[in-house]
């Protein structure tokens, strides 16, 4: 199963695109789609959506996950970030994709094994569970931290589905 994982974000929104085979996983890729800081909301908001729709056109995941909200100080940022991420799922559940979300500390659990885990231990994590992955910065490694997470939760539900 190809999964695709989004860490969304009006500037910048990491992708990671895993393939899950029972517990196996591969990368297949990630990046950041960027969006232009000094373009008016309106067209950001709709430039994310077509390179959204682009990505999913080329690589066809069979789900995806997104991470959920976490709330910033700066409630401007926090209603921003929003909007995005209703962009990227929206997107994404446009194709006919179920879409998965996760809060930030699971996906630090599943991928770490604490919630509490840093930015960079995320990172290093993905790398080890990817091997061979070149991973296009924070962003593109949280995308995959997110399917990563995906993966081991269908995997369990799965694992449950049988049992029954």
């Amino acid at each position: 199963m190809i999964l695709l994982g989004l860490d969304p974000g009006l500037g910048t929104t990491g992708w990671g695109l895993i393939r899950a085979n029972g517990n196996r996983l591969s990368h297949l890729g990630n990046g950041q789609l960027k969006t232009d800081a000094r373009a008016p909301l309106p067209a950001r908001l709709a430039h994310l959506d077509a390179m959204l729709a682009a990505l999913v056109s080329d690589h066809a995941p069979e789900a995806a996950a997104v991470e959920e909200v976490f709330v910033n100080a700066n409630p401007q940022s926090t209603l921003k970030l929003g909007q995005a991420r209703g962009v990227v799922i929206c997107a994404v559940a446009r194709s006919g994709i179920d879409v998965g979300e996760y809060a930030p500390r699971l996906v630090k659990k599943s991928v770490v094994g604490t919630g509490t885990a840093e930015k960079a231990q995320v990172h290093a994590m993905v790398g080890r569970l990817l091997p061979g992955a070149k991973i296009a910065g924070e962003d593109a490694a949280d995308a995959l931290a997110v399917a990563i997470c995906h993966a081991h939760h269908l995997a369990s539900a799965q694992g449950r589905a049988r049992l029954r």
